[in-house]
């Protein structure tokens, strides 16, 4: 199995769809559970990271705790 590094701010694509249609999840906490909001319809789910790891098909980088610009001083 592979490991799949997952941050929180993150969106993952999944392989299959949600059923409201939309296949992107963004990451709320991570551990041994992860937990999820859908991009379409707003759905709050707490997955057991083994399980979603399978169906993950894209990890996109989200910028939460990323240093975005310096402050020039």
């Amino acid at each position: 199995m592979r490991i799949v590094s997952v941050s929180v701010g993150d969106v993952l694509e999944m392989k299959k769809p949600h059923p409201c249609g939309s296949n992107r999840l963004k990451v709320l906490r991570v551990g041994s559970d992860l937990r999820v909001v859908c991009e379409g319809c707003g759905r709050d789910m707490t997955v057991p990271r083994e399980k979603l790891e399978r169906s993950i098909k894209k990890v996109h980088p989200g910028d939460a705790g990323r240093v975005s610009g310096t402050n020039g001083n």
